[in-house]
């Protein structure tokens, strides 16, 4: 155990427990998540693959990822893992056999109280959809992974338990989708620096249509908020966050990104869209917005074409 390690575990308990807390006392009737076997045999789109999540625990969550893969016949990796922090499993999943890896994660947990939609099942969905999508067309040169990560709330313990253990040889890049399912620009966040990645990214949105600080944003490091991507990060790959915010809330969103605790209490605890459901027993599937889910997947696919 490093002090690094005991640093996340105090803020992952500390986070889970002000969302339980929260969620606890503004809670209404508990959300019944539908039938997993009648999500299996009529999922087609990211929100419909979203549900696959949504109201269930982190247990059921997990499996219910793994369900769908065995379901569709998709060769897949489990990847277990336990510590003092927790415990849980990542799965991941290789498209294409190139020398170049682009590793694409969600994470598939969510916090106790919260049904979890917009944080994490639209990223979850979207990534079940892509793969359904691309899986045989990945340019030659290129490998796409999958990795779908446990524990993500508990500062990101299956992300780093995955860079440990998994060889990341040939990683060019690596997105995690955090809070894809509410806006209508795109976000690339913790990238203070140009890098060949983030030139790619850039290059693969704006072929889309997309304009720089206009539909599509690139931000320095987030303070407070993070995501499985910084364990990436870390191990000195160029790693980003992938958020979708609605371009209407950019000022608010500014403000509380980098000021949560002074823009809570100005706002008396409003949180712009995508925060509005941050954590709380209100991210719920009917917040998400089919669009943002597929301007997300279409903006990979384009990713993946630029780096192929």
């Amino acid at each position: 155990m490093t002090l690094r390690d005991l640093g996340f575990y105090v803020r992952g308990r500390i986070n889970n427990g002000l969302s339980r807390a929260l969620n606890a006392r503004g809670r209404g009737r508990a959300l019944a998540p539908p039938a997993l076997d009648d999500v299996l045999r009529t999922a087609a789109s990211p929100l419909d693959l979203s549900r696959l999540l949504e109201g269930r625990d982190n247990a059921e969550r997990e499996a219910a990822v793994a369900r769908y893969l065995e379901t569709r016949g998709i060769p897949f990796a489990r990847h277990r893992f336990a510590s003092f922090e927790g415990r849980g499993e990542n799965f991941t999943v290789d498209l294409g056999a190139g020398d170049d890896v682009l590793v694409l994660v969600a994470h598939h947990d969510a916090v106790p109280g919260s049904p979890g939609a917009n944080d994490n099942a639209a990223a979850v969905g979207i990534l079940l959809h892509l793969l359904e999508r691309v899986a045989t067309r990945i340019p030659p040169r290129l490998r796409v992974r999958l990795l779908f990560t446990a524990a993500e709330e508990l500062g990101y313990l299956g992300a780093r338990a995955y860079v440990k253990e998994a060889s990341l040889h040939g990683v060019v890049g690596v997105l995690s989708l955090e809070l894809c399912g509410v806006g209508d620009s795109l976000a690339i966040w913790d990238a203070p620096d140009e890098t060949r990645f983030s030139q790619q990214i850039g290059r693969a949105f704006e072929g889309l249509g997309r304009v720089r600080d206009g539909s599509w944003h690139q931000v320095g490091r987030i303070p407070v908020f993070g995501s499985d991507h910084r364990a990436f990060a870390a191990a000195g790959l160029p790693a980003y966050g992938l958020t979708v915010v609605p371009t209407s809330e950019a000022e608010a969103l500014r403000q509380f990104v980098f000021s949560p605790l002074r823009s809570a209490l100005k706002q008396m605890v409003r949180r712009p869209a995508p925060f509005d459901t941050y954590h709380t027993s209100r991210d719920r599937l009917a917040t998400l917005d089919p669009a943002a889910l597929g301007a997300v997947g279409e903006a990979l696919e384009a990713v993946i074409a630029e780096l192929g």
